[in-house]
């Protein structure tokens, strides 16, 4: 399809020099449907360009009126933003509650018996959950928390599996004004005894397990070991999910049913100030002192309700399915805030996608009659490894949105998707944004947007991305360089809990007056944003440095690749040698002669410099719990190293051992 013609408002205009090699060479274009378009919550293109120059030239005023008109304010705020870089305060004066905003005001209306919550069990079971019944249990949580002496500023960490008591959890310490860690149920018990020392949490909410890939995940005992070194936590909540036998602390642990046995119902939220902190939110994978990013909670709520509205297009009768855990920032955003607040009906899933079958989410999509579709590039790429048969025994009729989020989507991933589960009707919002930045920031309009397979396209609202060098200057269209955000934005970071100086050093020191990414990145020529890959990611190739993302990108429009991860080692000639790990799909075989195809395969496709100098191929690349690889470990694999540093954030350790075995 033609490309076309886009410009956005202060887009780079000079040239100098670049700092990043790009090689991508795609250039399909998707129109929106004009029937698409026709529904769309932001019907034009035209609409999009007026709202997004307002948002940039006069921001005060347009979130003003985004603040009053999306949130419910039980005091008004007197002033819209002020920003002592790199210090940032929404709403100045306002109050209010997130939960209320979550559930209250739906009360009374048509929303009121609509279901907030459909959750599907692992083993099977479903309930759906009202916003009437969904109010009453986060009401009967709180008194039950108030009960226990938890009070407005405290900290609750909550270590659950993806069950609706998660959502009542976060939304029960968001109404009494308590600070809430989410922990992914998937951490170690040293991780949650990092994060809960970190944050100094009276309170943690657990259950006795919970279901993955049919075995029971054992939560309650990492807990227990977790504890054993945590002198703040003075009470634990176990909710009963598996029903196996856990040990029990006298006086410090309680069911969660007998804690709320006979409580009121009955709880008035009052309102919080608009920068009262809402959650931490500890990073995955860090080593040494756990770097927990801290929102808070009128301009996280707007910024989440804002992107839900229009990102996802969403309608009253959509059936909303976010993939994504609780324990993560999409999670929290896109599974609980951002929904709820719209009056959504969310769909909740505990287990893995590939049990008891790799048809899991696709059965899922089929019987709950899902519309709305949000999952990360590595699940693509793990369901196009699993085979075409799995998805074309579903209709998969009732989907008319798709989402991607996480690391950037290849091209050959973004058209199965597009071409296998959205049957070419569905558009793609291939979305970019961070646990740092609290809501989406990159990303295509449904219906609005012409989207390029592997571009996260245009900038949300409010935000100015800029692609600058090593000097601070801004680097042509089609040249790469680090992508940087000029202005403030609701959703933001405040700060890191307790570490000030770190936030400041971490996002605010690359350059003045500047938040940096740490990603790669650059615009093409018709002004669409490309991620490609995290800086510490970047190859530096005899003089050029190659983002990582466009050359596993090139590796998997091979028909053989299901997946790929580059990595550098160092090589006196050319600086880093590139070396690629490979897992294959279903029926194709590793050999010399197929390491040679797929070298040649790169060289065609992006050019020589990139022509990977070692094809090592594994049945499957090491990653984290989260389903992001670990190019870390790969990368003291190609160095013929040992493997060091933290590994508690893996989902397979045999991987790593696998990988390793093939170098002695």
């Amino acid at each position: 399809m033609p490309a076309r013609n886009i410009s956005i408002p202060n887009q780079p205009s000079n040239v100098t020099n670049q700092t990043i090699t790009s090689v991508s060479r795609e250039h399909r274009k998707f129109r929106p449907s004009a029937e698409f378009q026709r529904q769309a919550n932001l019907g034009s293109y035209a609409a999009y360009k007026r709202l997004y120059a307002e948002s940039v030239n006069t921001p005060n005023k347009f979130w003003g009126r985004q603040a009053k008109e999306l949130l419910t304010w039980q005091k008004p705020f007197k002033k819209v933003l002020d920003w002592k870089l790199p210090h940032a305060k929404w709403f100045l004066g306002g109050q209010l509650n997130v939960a209320a905003n979550c559930l209250d005001r739906h009360l009374g209306t048509a929303r009121e018996n609509k279901a907030a919550i459909i959750f599907e069990g692992e083993p099977g079971d479903v309930r759906t959950i009202t916003y009437k019944q969904l109010h009453r249990e986060v009401c009967q949580f709180a008194n039950a928390l108030t009960a226990l002496g938890l009070a407005k500023g405290d900290r609750a960490a909550i270590y659950l599996p993806m069950v609706p008591e998660a959502a009542v959890a976060m939304l029960a310490c968001a109404r009494l004004g308590v600070i809430h860690t989410v922990i992914f149920g998937g951490f170690s018990s040293e991780a949650i005894k990092d994060r809960v020392n970190d944050c100094q949490a009276k309170l943690v909410i657990t259950a006795d397990g919970g279901w993955r890939r049919g075995k029971i995940i054992d939560l309650k005992t990492n807990v227990d070991r977790a504890l054993a070194g945590t002198p703040t936590v003075e009470h634990v909540v176990v909710l009963k999910r598996t029903g196996q036998p856990v040990a029990f602390s006298e006086g410090r642990d309680r069911w969660w049913h007998d804690l709320v046995a006979g409580v009121s119902a009955e709880h008035k939220a009052k309102g919080h100030d608009s920068e009262h902190p809402l959650f931490i939110l500890y990073t995955s994978g860090s080593t040494g002192k756990p770097k927990g990013v801290l929102h808070t909670s009128a301009g996280y709520l707007l910024g989440t309700t804002i992107t839900t509205k229009y990102v996802f297009d969403l309608k009253e009768t959509d059936i909303y399915f976010c993939t994504a855990d609780i324990g993560w920032i999409t999670g929290h955003s896109y599974v609980v805030y951002g929904p709820l607040a719209n009056g959504a009906t969310v769909l909740m899933y505990e287990g893995a996608p590939n049990h008891p079958e790799p048809d899991r989410f696709w059965d899922i999509i089929d019987r709950h009659g899902v519309t709305i579709f949000y999952t990360a590039p590595t699940a693509i790429r793990a369901f196009m490894r699993w085979g075409d048969d799995y998805v074309k025994k579903h209709s998969l009729k009732s989907l008319r949105l798709l989402g991607s989020v996480g690391e950037p989507i290849n091209p050959e991933a973004w058209m199965w998707y597009h071409t296998l589960i959205g049957k070419k009707r569905c558009p793609i919002v291939d979305t970019w944004w961070q646990t740092e930045t609290g809501a989406i920031m990159v990303t295509p309009l449904p219906g609005v947007t012409a989207t390029t397979p592997g571009s996260c396209t245009l900038p949300f609202f409010g935000v100015v991305p800029k692609i600058l060098d090593e000097q601070g200057k801004e680097v042509p269209r089609g040249g790469g360089g680090k992508l940087f955000l000029k202005n403030p934005w609701p959703s933001m970071l405040r700060t890191l809990w307790g570490d000030d100086e770190r936030y400041k050093k971490q996002y605010w020191s690359e350059l003045p007056g500047y938040y940096f990414a740490g990603d790669g990145a650059r615009f093409d020529e018709d002004g669409y944003l490309w991620v490609v890959g995290r800086i510490d990611d970047v190859l530096n190739v005899s003089g050029h440095r190659i983002g990582t993302a466009e050359v596993e990108s090139a590796l998997v429009s091979h028909p053989s690749v299901a997946e790929a991860a580059v990595v550098g080692r160092p090589d006196e000639l050319k600086g880093q040698a590139l070396v690629v790990f490979v897992t294959l799909k279903n029926g194709f075989a590793a050999s010399p002669q197929h390491k040679e195809e797929l070298r040649a395969h790169v060289a065609k496709e992006i050019g020589s410099l990139a022509r990977p100098d070692d094809v090592r191929f594994a049945a499957a690349l090491p990653k984290t719990r989260s389903g992001k690889i670990m190019r870390r470990i790969l990368k003291e694999i190609a160095a013929g190293g040992t493997v060091k540093g933290d590994t508690t954030t893996l989902e397979d350790f045999n991987v790593v051992a696998a990988l390793q075995s093939q170098e002695e």
